[in-house]
């Protein structure tokens, strides 16, 4: 968390007080310039969650003058609204200088719980930096960010947060013409592994040292003081990242597009395009339709999540010194995930120790699921259910297979599994209740909410917000929402058009 001194919280938009600590870089790091208005905005959805963490609620979110401010129609008090620059590795190749080429930078506010957050808006028109694009988000696209930004969070995983979602009658063209929405995002900081390695291939060393202190005096402090703070700085984004692969994983969550300059420095989930969930487990599964390689498949992620990693650790090479430092850290990072993600894979699977022959019973689990096409959510959650002693009361769990016999054996070695640590089914059951969630943003009910959106029925949105705020919640009125995707939703794709 960003730890610049807090501000009084607000009570109105004329008592915000906006900082912009990005803007005390030199110029060289972005563009000022206001936001293009957004004509006859109208309210898709405030979210009071976001809203507290910056000491605001739904209802003041929702008055005319706020609406017009997110919109992009006027300026909050004292903003000094700003695109930033950063370039990066697209698809695993070289593309040279990007930037914020629909989103503006609004500032930064003080946050309820300490520190600030930057309030950015993502489709609030073209800036220096959007290469032929017209900077503006549509509608569709919107509304799956701003819904799964907080189902991310519900399920305890970094993440940028979205505070409103606001929508227009105005068409853009992308396969067909789409109405624009522009969302307001928040995060402690929006600088991206991209954002350094502009400065290194543009062979700017003292910019790439500036914007590595600006980093680490404001987000890692405690770094300051380290022998190497560069070398330091790389292996807590290491660290973060490594963590982060291995919660997006423990979920079944596929980014779809893990390019250079959408990898958060602060190890938050960031820039939702083509994103999905897994539902009938397929290690291989592509939830991106542009990406006809699988670069960013699910089970390529940890692997390009290192990749991006080695990435940055060459751009801050200049000033960590050696080589041989660098890879030092970066040699960490398999061991790290490796670690986190079987902590919570036992989690998952209510174990509460580690054994030495538990990667088979995982193994052996994974490749059951894959051969029976078994939805992975409802699977872990159904999990909780199994009694030690009565395998007869399996049958709700044992029908997501095809191959029976196949779940039998597993299901015999996972009861015997438990019985080693003495394990007992009431307290199992709600510790993994409590870690496998029974709701996620499943693209059908992305799906559906944004058809109705389109006819001005924002009801499916804000329903779907509450429901993903608390997926671990058995919901019983909701219980529709945890269903397998009828027929039609095989025919969804999502790509990088947005």
């Amino acid at each position: 968390m960003n730890t610049l001194t807090a501000s009084p919280l607000p009570q109105t938009i004329n008592s915000l007080t906006v900082g912009n600590s990005f803007a005390t870089l030199p110029k060289s790091f972005y563009t000022h310039l206001t936001p293009t208005p957004l004509p006859a905005p109208y309210l898709v959805d405030t979210n009071s969650s976001a809203a507290a963490l910056i000491g605001l609620s739904k209802a003041t979110l929702n008055q005319t003058e706020w609406v017009q401010a997110l919109a992009g129609n006027c300026l909050l008090p004292n903003s000094t609204p700003l695109a930033a620059v950063y370039s990066g590795h697209q698809f695993g190749v070289w593309v040279g200088q990007l930037g914020d080429g629909r989103a503006i930078l609004l500032g930064d506010v003080a946050a309820s719980g300490g520190g600030r957050l930057e309030l950015q808006l993502k489709g609030a028109g073209t800036t220096p930096y959007s290469r032929m694009g017209d900077g503006r988000a549509v509608l569709r696209s919107s509304i799956r960010e701003y819904l799964c930004s907080e189902a991310m969070a519900a399920l305890g995983i970094p993440t940028s947060r979205a505070l409103s979602l606001i929508g227009s009658d105005q068409l853009v063209m992308r396969e067909r013409p789409e109405t624009t929405a522009v969302l307001t995002r928040m995060a402690p900081s929006f600088v991206r592994f991209g954002s350094f390695e502009h400065w290194y291939y543009n062979n700017r060393p003292k910019e790439l040292k500036i914007l590595a202190d600006y980093v680490i005096a404001g987000f890692y402090p405690e770094l300051q003081d380290a022998a190497n703070p560069y070398q330091a700085l790389l292996a807590e984004v290491t660290l973060r990242t490594a963590h982060l692969m291995a919660h997006w994983q423990a979920v079944g969550f596929m980014h779809g597009v893990m390019n250079t300059d959408n990898m958060s420095i602060i190890g938050l989930t960031l820039d939702y395009g083509p994103f999905g969930f897994l539902e009938a487990y397929d290690p291989r599964h592509i939830c991106n339709h542009t990406d006809q390689q699988g670069r960013y498949a699910y089970s390529m992620q940890p692997q390009i999540s290192q990749w991006n990693c080695f990435v940055l650790g060459q751009s801050l090479l200049p000033l960590i010194g050696s080589v041989e430092a660098t890879e030092a850290v970066l040699a960490d990072y398999q061991i790290q995930y490796g670690a986190k993600l079987n902590e919570l894979l036992h989690a998952k699977l209510g174990l509460q120790s580690q054994q030495a022959d538990d990667s088979k019973l995982l193994d052996a689990m994974f490749t059951m699921m894959q051969a029976n096409h078994v939805d992975f959510t409802r699977f872990f959650r159904s999990l909780g259910n199994l009694r030690l002693d009565d395998p007869a009361a399996d049958r709700l769990l044992r029908d997501q297979f095809i191959d029976r016999a196949a779940f039998d054996a597993w299901a015999l070695q996972y009861r015997a599994r438990l019985k080693m640590e003495n394990s007992q089914d009431p307290t199992r059951k709600l510790t993994m209740d409590a870690t496998n969630p029974k709701y996620v943003l499943r693209n059908y009910l992305a799906q559906i909410a944004i058809e109705k959106a389109q006819d001005k029925d924002f009801s499916e949105v804000r329903t779907l917000l509450q429901i993903l705020e608390n997926p671990f919640d058995e919901q019983p009125q909701h219980a529709k929402y945890a269903e397998l995707p009828p027929d039609w939703a095989r025919g969804l794709e999502v790509s990088c058009s947005s």
